[in-house]
């Protein structure tokens, strides 16, 4: 049996999901997939015999052709021999496997890395350096993980000797990167000079030393920093809990011997420790507009309403995703090694290092991109006190940091391949992500900073309460499940699950508010044919009714729907109780996620034979959902011709739209009639010089739902892209329809979007 492990008051996912998350098919978080076509007879013979002989003596011939004809020049291994995972302790290397399919995961989706997890049965610093030290000819770098300190310190210091190919701790190196990028701007803002800024720095771990080596190759000098660990200040001739790389920040000058007597006039703290390690009367007496970084995780050393109370001109950072300022490895990691990687390194020095530090403090300095700042509505991103760090969706991460960090291998001497071009560069890494992710991402970050209350309708779906309670672990808001309680009960004991406190249930039959419901569906629909008691039995027995009324009379601000019946059913119901916003058109839209810009499609769902003047309307609603997630809309309407040819009836409508559009004069990019192809390629538009697109579509407007539906399901099922949707725009309250197949995840998904969409 498990052992069941304590958790955390703050807990943002229970250990039952997140063992379904990881056990659903295919089990785990990475896979591998091949990169060239494999479909014929003579693409075996290219890809192995013969034709593998080719490569094999380049690379014999000239060892640097690896990085040409093989993946090492994009392949890192993400090694451990589990003895120090996360907060958890030595729990071995197949304990520790989950978190490194997870670091292999950010790798991928931050910098488009690819990393095999290695998890290393090797008790001693010299068994885990023989091991990876015989891994170089595969890899083009190695990054160590959850190693144990001082252990961590030996096997990087002879890995770092020993191979000719970047090695990384970002145990310590990521948090200390980041640190620094915080500390530029926290000296910044509060006009310190580093040269005199006194630190203190609590905790003596990997982290911690790596974090102080970095800020001293910064400037800070030595004798400015006190370290303070479990036995006090660390000083000369100090002999319990010592050994070589905490005798290096041994201050000769300092009398202090506790953290509050280090901590004295003190400009800057650096914790790295434990949770409340820090009291407020410690920070009472730190120098004026103190800079506190408190960066235990998963708890910080002094909570920032504490110090918000006590200093408020404080600067503060934490390793939370719910405060501002958050320390995040993901920040440096993906990046550092995007750009070691394009240039060959064969280290990651730490010029590179205060590279990626500088190039974050300067980022957190600029304007925030408009698809940033959309996705995190209500939260100031201004460069001050409350972002002094970027926040890990900012897409400019991926052609900003391995840019810097590129450009000083080369200027140090590390890089085996120059970049010639850097501006070039940092446009095709760019090209590299998907943005629509960043945005999606910073999606959810924005509903966390405004939470909402979600009606999920059919609550006693497995799904659904899963869903529901996703949503609430997750901070964006509240929850309503609407069915009998007793059955969601007996699902909630069957799959073993809680339901959290912040997930209410309603019984449509037995809620007190029903007479009121019934009463606001008769003023609607009594002149369509609706009898007072029809009211009532739909309040009573229809959950999509029930729930859309709670929404529409303001007593929950969205609602998700749909696993059980399909999406027109759905659709009927809702519409009995929540109408058009005005002056916008109901549409349903999917969005596909290429690796390039998002395309939203429309309409999917909503009008089956659309119009001219439906197209158009069609065409501004989806126009607006695109500028919703931070994009300049670019608005194709689709036929099987272009401008014309070939001819036929069936293109008239939307050569009429295009000319209705004309006429209201809308404030975005349109053109039609066009096929797809023409509207995708900025190479078959020079075909047409006339063409008013500025560049390739990101909102196609289909002629009809049929075609829609086909196009965003094909490319679902066999396209080997991501479809989002259908989703929903253009009613006056907030409501999604998932797909009566979509997983708990989806449901989850949806219920952000609708709470998103709600603050529209």
């Amino acid at each position: 049996m498990m052992k069941k492990r304590p958790q955390p008051a703050h807990q943002a996912v229970s250990d039952a999901e997140a063992l379904a998350y990881h056990a659903e098919e295919p089990a785990g978080k990475v896979a591998i997939r091949a990169t060239k076509p494999m479909a014929t007879r003579h693409d075996l013979s290219l890809a192995y015999s013969p034709g593998v002989a080719a490569p094999v003596q380049a690379i014999a011939d000239d060892p640097d052709k690896a990085y040409d004809y093989t993946a090492k020049g994009n392949f890192v291994a993400v090694v451990t021999n589990g003895t120090a995972i996360l907060g958890m302790g030595n729990l071995g290397p197949l304990a520790a496997k989950p978190v490194m399919e997870g670091k292999a995961v950010l790798f991928k989706r931050f910098a488009d890395v690819d990393a095999m997890d290695i998890e290393l049965d090797a008790k001693t610093p010299e068994e885990v350096i023989a091991a990876v030290r015989c891994l170089g000819p595969t890899f083009g770098g190695i990054n160590l993980e959850d190693i144990k300190a001082p252990e961590c310190f030996v096997i990087e210091r002879a890995l770092k000797e020993q191979m000719d190919i970047p090695v990384f701790h970002d145990d310590q190196h990521g948090t200390a990167i980041i640190a620094t990028a915080g500390l530029i701007n926290a000296l910044d803002i509060t006009k310190r000079d580093l040269k005199k800024t006194r630190m203190v720095c609590l905790g003596a771990g990997a982290a911690a030393l790596a974090t102080l080596h970095l800020v001293h190759c910064l400037g800070l000098p030595k004798q400015n920093i006190i370290l303070v660990d479990t036995k006090g200040v660390v000083h000369p001739g100090r002999n319990e809990g010592m050994n070589e790389w905490k005798e290096q920040w041994a201050n000769p000058k300092t009398k202090a011997r506790t953290l509050q007597e280090a901590l004295d006039g003190a400009d800057v703290f650096f914790g790295l420790a434990a949770k409340d390690a820090l009291s407020p009367e410690m920070i009472e007496k730190m120098a004026p507009n103190p800079i506190i970084f408190a960066m235990a995780n998963p708890d910080p050393e002094i909570d920032p309403e504490v110090v918000a109370r006590v200093r408020p001109d404080a600067i503060m950072a934490t390793g939370r995703s719910d405060y501002p300022n958050q320390v995040n490895n993901v920040l440096g990691f993906p990046y550092i090694f995007r750009g070691a990687l394009d240039v060959r390194a064969s280290a990651i020095n730490d010029e590179m290092k205060l590279a990626a530090a500088h190039a974050l403090a300067e980022m957190a300095r600029e304007d925030v991109p408009d698809e940033v700042a959309a996705a995190y509505q209500g939260l100031k991103l201004t460069y001050g006190k409350d972002y002094i760090i970027p926040t890990p969706f900012d897409p400019r991460l991926m052609s900003r940091i391995p840019v810097a960090v590129a450009r000083a291998a080369m200027e140090t001497g590390v890089a085996r391949r120059k970049i010639s071009n850097l501006e070039a560069y940092a446009e095709r890494l760019s090209a590299r992500l998907d943005p629509f992710i960043a945005t999606f991402q910073g999606v959810f970050a924005q509903v966390r900073m405004l939470p909402r209350k979600v009606i999920f309708a059919e609550g006693e779906e497995d799904r659904m309460i899963r869903a529901a309670n996703a949503y609430v672990a997750g901070g964006f808001g509240e929850a309503v499940l609407v069915g009998r309680e007793e059955i969601i009960r007996a699902q909630l004991e069957e799959t073993g699950q809680e339901l959290h406190e912040g997930v209410q249930i309603a019984n449509a039959r037995l809620s007190s508010r029903n007479e009121d419901y019934a009463i606001y569906l008769y003023e609607r629909l009594q002149r369509q044919g609706f009898l007072m008691r029809d009211c009532q039995r739909l309040v009573n027995t229809d959950r999509n009714v029930f729930g859309a009324c709670m929404v529409a009379l303001g007593e929950a601000d969205a609602l998700v729907t749909g696993l059980t019946r399909k999406f027109s059913i759905a659709l009927e119901n809702i519409r009995l109780a929540i109408d058009p916003k005005p002056g916008h058109r109901p549409i349903g839209y999917s969005v596909i996620l290429t690796r390039g810009e998002p395309i939203i499609v429309a309409d999917t769902s909503i009008q089956e034979m659309p119009d001219a003047c439906d197209l158009a309307d069609i065409a501004e609603e989806a126009a607006a959902v695109s500028r919703r997630f931070g994009h300049v809309p670019r608005v194709a309407l689709l036929s099987y011709s272009t401008f014309g040819h070939p001819k036929g009836d069936r293109v008239k409508n939307t050569r009429d739209a295009v000319a209705e559009l004309d006429r209201r004069h809308p404030n975005f990019e349109y053109d039609g009639e066009m096929s797809v192809d023409v509207a995708l390629s900025m190479e078959a538009m020079k075909l047409y010089p006339f063409c008013r697109l500025s560049g390739p579509a990101n909102v196609l407007i289909m002629p009809a739902a049929h075609s829609a539906s086909i196009s965003t399901k094909l490319l679902q099922n066999a396209g080997g892209v991501r479809v989002l949707g259908p989703l929903i725009s253009g009613f006056d309250r907030s409501v999604q329809i998932a797909s009566m197949s979509a997983t708990a995840a989806d449901v989850m998904n949806l219920a952000v979007m609708a709470a998103y969409n709600s603050h529209a």
